[in-house]
């Protein structure tokens, strides 16, 4: 039994970086109400979310050093190095958002069209979707740079700083390079399954959860081989992480996940369960498929085309592989040395992301 409350977790991240924010917010004051504007999309952005990638850079450290807890003076710097990574993952999330067109996250308007809508609702003058893309972008790149700064100033020692921000830096050029792969594939209209887990795991596999490891080990002090051990768990948890997320955007609940029904049909994603599908469908269902993604489809289409992936067998093979890949890093978690609250722990938090709804 382990003594971690995730609850509480998530609400010190939140504290954390609702803290660093209100620093943000004093030192902007002097550009006016337009920067209040700004911090107030900064403050939505970085709101709510599992907080899978700080807990497992948490997790991370205290696989290498199991003495910091959160009621040793170590606690406060360690959750501001955890809470870096939220705010890479919001600013991720601001850029994707704007990128797929997507009008919601977690249920409230996406940042490009929050800030689409003030300009409407002012009468300002010129394009009120430029308006918003803009704003998301600078948004999005202020999130980023603020990630590095959370990290570099969080009170941890030097050398562990140094070490956690080469892979900060390792996980963010990925995360970035994923992204271009993604709207390349979607551009192009096709993607094999192998590209597809390409994807995958440069998009959202490593940065979700092998790097949130990794940089939590290095901060404190993981050697190369340490590190490794961690890959053999944290990557093969991510991709089961990323394609359980797959089969959310397709056959999740609206009502849960706060995005509409079939948003990754609507948006064109080429991913795994999409490449399955298309190769096992028939040839006319295929067809119906591939014409169909990345156009505006109705709640009669959206249910068409999850028929067309639930007959073809992608569904139930993508269920497969998630508890394949799962028992595979939860096996190397047994076998790694890492201290045994953590494994148990991580051991946890493994099936919360690969089983989760949302």
């Amino acid at each position: 039994m382990t003594t971690w409350d995730p609850a509480a977790f998530r609400d010190q991240v939140q504290q954390v970086l609702d803290a660093f924010l209100d620093e943000r917010e004093s030192e902007l004051a002097p550009l006016g109400p337009d920067a209040t504007r700004l911090i107030a999309g900064a403050r939505t952005a970085v709101r709510g979310g599992k907080r899978f990638r700080a807990s497992f850079c948490h997790w991370g450290y205290r696989a290498i050093r199991p003495e910091a807890t959160d009621t040793t003076p170590l606690g406060p710097a360690l959750a501001r190095a955890c809470a870096s990574l939220e705010m890479l993952h919001a600013s991720a999330l601001v850029h994707d958002d704007y990128m797929d067109a997507s009008d919601t996250r977690r249920g409230r308007p996406a940042t490009h069209r929050a800030f689409e809508a003030e300009h409407r609702t002012a009468g300002w003058r010129g394009d009120p979707e430029q308006y918003g893309a803009a704003a998301a972008i600078l948004l999005g790149d202020l999130l980023l740079g603020w990630a590095g700064d959370l990290l570099r100033h969080s009170g941890l020692g030097a050398d562990g700083i140094v070490a956690g921000l080469d892979l900060f830096e390792l996980c963010r050029n990925e995360v970035i390079a994923g992204q271009f792969l993604d709207v390349s594939v979607q551009a192009r209209g096709r993607a094999d399954v192998d590209t597809a887990m390409t994807v995958l795991r440069y998009k959202s596999a490593k940065y979700s959860i092998e790097r949130p490891l990794h940089i939590g080990a290095g901060l404190a002090g993981a050697d190369a081989a340490r590190i490794a051990e961690l890959s053999r768990f944290g990557l093969p948890l991510g991709e089961a992480f990323q394609l359980r997320d797959d089969l959310l955007g397709v056959f999740g609940d609206p009502e849960v996940t706060g995005k509409p029904a079939g948003d990754d049909l609507v948006e064109g994603k080429r991913t795994v369960l999409v490449a399955l599908a298309l190769d096992a469908a028939s040839p006319a269902a295929a067809r119906r498929l591939d014409s169909a993604l990345g156009t505006p489809l109705s709640q009669a289409d959206v249910d068409e085309l999850r028929a067309i992936i639930e007959a073809s067998g992608a569904r139930a093979q993508v269920e497969a592989v998630i508890g394949q890949l799962a028992d595979h890093a939860v096996e190397a978690l047994r076998a790694a040395d890492v201290d045994e609250q953590a494994r148990a722990v991580l051991t946890e938090l493994a099936a919360a992301a690969t089983q989760r709804t949302v």
